[in-house]
C-alpha cells in the first residue's frame, strides 16, 4: 500500500517549482537565537486596537504587548513574556471597527486597562517598538504617562522597505514576504507577528531588521516647517514628502518634513530657493527616539 503524502510533503514539493509559493501559518516560537553568554537588552513590541483613528478623543479596546530580549548585533534571543487586555470605552464600539478587528462591545465589557500592571509589564524596556508608532505612541501617552519617557522605534517609516526589497510595509505584506500568513487586527497576534518580521535577516546586509531599525531610531532627525509657505505650491511640497499639520493639536499649521541631521541645510536651502525665494528664517525641531512620534511634538 502507497503511504499517501503528508501536507507537508506537499508544500515541498510546491515549493521546488518556481511557479508556486506556499505561505505556512505562523506559529509563534519562544526562541530565537543563543545568548552566548553575551549581555542582553530588553524591548517591548506593543499594539492597540481602537475605537477609531483619533487619539485625542478615540479610545483603545485592546493593548497587547511583547516583551523580548535581544543582543547589541539585533539577534532576538527569546520572548519574555506577553500582555493583553481589553478596555471598555465610553461608547459602542463602531461597526467597522467590530470588523475589522472582530472585538465587540460583549468581549470588553467590565474590562479596562490598569496603568499599574501596564507600567510594571514595560517598566524595564529600553525602547518600544510598534507598527506605526506614531498612532500608538499618541494612544498610549495618554492612557499611561511612562510611555512618554521611553524611547520609540517605528518599524513602518523607519526602515526603507522598498531599498531592502520589499514593495509596501503592511505587516501582512511583510510576513508573505516571509512565506507566513496570521489572523490580523488583534493585538498581541500582530506583535508576534512582527516579531517574526524584526528576526529576518536582510540578505544584501547580513543584518535582522531590528538591527536596522534600531540603528535608524538612535539617529537624530529635524523637523522643519515651511510656515506660511503658498497655497500654490502645496502639491509641489507634497511630493517632496512635506506632510500637513493642520494646528490642531498645537503644532504649527503648516506643511513640515523630517530629515536626517545631514539633509538639514539642503532642504532649507530648498524652501529658500524655491518656497520663499528669500532667505527667511525657518522653524526646526531637533527630535530623538524619546521624542519622536510623541503627541508632544
Amino acid at each position: 500500500m502507497t503511504d499517501h503524502p503528508t501536507l507537508a510533503d506537499m508544500a515541498a514539493t510546491l515549493e521546488q517549482s518556481p511557479d508556486y509559493r506556499v505561505l505556512r501559518r505562523l506559529v509563534p516560537r519562544p526562541e530565537f537565537s543563543p545568548s552566548d553568554g553575551e549581555a542582553a537588552k530588553t524591548a517591548l513590541l506593543l499594539d492597540v486596537e481602537t475605537t477609531g483613528l483619533d487619539a485625542a478623543r478615540d479610545e483603545i479596546i485592546e493593548l497587547g504587548m511583547v516583551k523580548f530580549s535581544y543582543l547589541p548585533d539585533g539577534r532576538i534571543i527569546r520572548v519574555i513574556d506577553t500582555f493583553s487586555c481589553f478596555n471598555q470605552p465610553s461608547i459602542t464600539i463602531p461597526a467597522e471597527i467590530v470588523a475589522l478587528t472582530g472585538i465587540t462591545d460583549e468581549m470588553v465589557r467590565g474590562h479596562g486597562l490598569e496603568k499599574e500592571r501596564v507600567n510594571q509589564f514595560a517598566s524595564d524596556a529600553v525602547v518600544i517598538i510598534a507598527h506605526n508608532a506614531a498612532f500608538d505612541r499618541k494612544f498610549m501617552e495618554r492612557y499611561a504617562p511612562l510611555f512618554q519617557h521611553k524611547a520609540w522605534a517605528c518599524s513602518v517609516s523607519e526602515i526603507e522597505w522598498r531599498s531592502h526589497g520589499f514593495e509596501g510595509s503592511r505587516l501582512s505584506y511583510l510576513l508573505m514576504k516571509a512565506g507566513l500568513f496570521h489572523e490580523a487586527h488583534r493585538a498581541v497576534d500582530d506583535c508576534l507577528a512582527l516579531l517574526e518580521i524584526l528576526a529576518l535577516r536582510l540578505p544584501h546586509l547580513d543584518r535582522t531588521v531590528l538591527s536596522v531599525l534600531l540603528e535608524r531610531a538612535r539617529r537624530k532627525t529635524i523637523r522643519i516647517w515651511a510656515e506660511h509657505s503658498p497655497f500654490e505650491l502645496k502639491d509641489e511640497l507634497k511630493r517632496r514628502g512635506y506632510r500637513w499639520s493642520d494646528g490642531a493639536d498645537g503644532r504649527p499649521r503648516s506643511w513640515y518634513i523630517d530629515v536626517d541631521e545631514t539633509g538639514q541645510a539642503a532642504e532649507i536651502e530648498y524652501l529658500q530657493r524655491t518656497v520663499y525665494q528669500c532667505e527667511v528664517e525657518v522653524r526646526i525641531q531637533t527630535l530623538t527616539a524619546f521624542d519622536r512620534f510623541s503627541v508632544r511634538t
